[in-house]
């Protein structure tokens, strides 16, 4: 994805984390907060030093943006969501984590139909 759908700023993702309104399951947890500033939808990823070495939390981002690029997300709505990731995301593939991950957007309401699973 282009870097205009990153979120950047921390007083951005704080604001993101204020609005409370998140879903979660045992790997990620999902903000999302409706952005009126923008015309488009934006997102953030937080992986914590805690999950490995710096060649593993940015491959497992370069999934998780894999899978946004891959996912029918709706991206016309002004929507910021933030992700964070939770350390039993080591003990599962990349199938399991797009099917877990797509879960969260259907309950966020961000995905434009389900995806085939």
């Amino acid at each position: 994805m282009k870097k205009e759908y990153r979120v950047k700023k921390n007083e951005e993702i704080k604001e993101i984390l204020d609005e409370k309104h998140y879903y979660s399951n045992k790997y990620f947890t999902v903000y999302k907060k409706h952005n009126l500033k923008t015309t488009h939808f934006r997102y953030a990823i937080s992986i914590g030093k805690k999950l490995g070495h710096a060649v593993m939390r940015n491959r497992i981002k370069r999934q998780i943006v894999s899978i946004i690029d891959n996912s029918n997300i709706d991206t016309t709505l002004p929507e910021d969501i933030f992700i964070i990731v939770r350390p039993t995301i080591l003990s599962i593939n990349y199938e399991e984590m797009r099917k877990e991950l797509n879960y969260l957007f259907i309950k966020q309401k961000i995905i434009k139909e389900k995806p085939n699973d």
